[in-house]
């Protein structure tokens, strides 16, 4: 990428940054929050590695991804361009099983694990990739759940949810169960959705005390979602912009 470009693109995902960083602290303040509780993941689908390495410059730590088969090449470019970032990687959309050895290669995180299905597959990938070296620790997990009954859209029905933390709480030496992320219903205010999502993750809480994380919040109801104690927001557009393509 030329020099000047590069400076420009860094001072625009700086000023984005910046502005992100405050609309997080300004809705922790009203919520009687501390920002520190909220972490922030770059949603870097359909952008350039390139991009990925200026947000690691400016200190992001937390990246995600859809789609696997972006997310697979985006990782080792970033890890290319950028050999001493400290980052991790999140798989965030919906993830087929057969994709699951893919991702165990890559993903520090999988927040949308949505079937007994998916985990059973995924804890046989992250076996593989620790006995092949590929991996060094446990796969972290978020169960998501489904606010709209939306197949299309991902989740799990929140009736089997408790079963499905339960089952992958037993594959604790290969999964780690860390709470639960959901998509706000399209077309509707987003609050009753928070709501009954904060209540879902105290339902969970209550068997599994370790799953404390809340995934909820984009770029466009983030401050909503931080008011019903997310503990997690996914910006995209709001740090990078309309939706680019993809190249290193």
């Amino acid at each position: 990428m030329d020099g000047a470009v590069n400076n420009q693109r860094y001072e625009e995902l700086a000023a984005s940054l910046r502005e992100v960083t405050e609309r997080v602290a300004s809705a922790c303040r009203q919520a009687g929050r501390s920002p520190g509780e909220v972490r922030l993941i770059a949603v870097t689908k359909t952008f350039p590695a390139s991009d990925a390495a200026l947000l690691a410059d400016l200190g992001v730590r937390e990246l995600g991804e859809n789609r696997v088969q972006e997310a697979a090449g985006k990782v080792d470019e970033v890890a290319r361009l950028r050999p001493e970032a400290d980052v991790r990687w999140h798989m965030l959309g919906q993830l087929q099983r057969n994709k699951a050895r893919s991702v165990a290669r890559w993903a520090a995180e999988v927040q949308s694990v949505d079937s007994l299905r998916l985990a059973g597959a995924l804890t046989k990938a992250v076996r593989a990739a620790l006995d092949a070296g590929e991996r060094d620790r446990p796969l972290d997990v978020l169960v998501q759940a489904s606010l709209d009954d939306d197949p299309s859209r991902g989740g799990c029905p929140v009736d089997d949810l408790s079963e499905l933390a339960d089952a992958i709480a037993r594959q604790s030496d290969l999964l780690h169960l860390r709470g639960v992320m959901a998509v706000a219903p399209l077309g509707v205010d987003p609050e009753p959705a928070f709501e009954r999502l904060a209540s879902i993750s105290e339902m969970l809480r209550k068997d599994h005390p370790e799953a404390t994380e809340i995934s909820a919040g984009m770029s466009g109801d983030l401050d909503k979602a931080i008011a019903y104690g997310s503990t997690c927001v996914r910006v995209g557009t709001a740090l990078l912009g309309g939706r680019g393509l993809a190249s290193p």
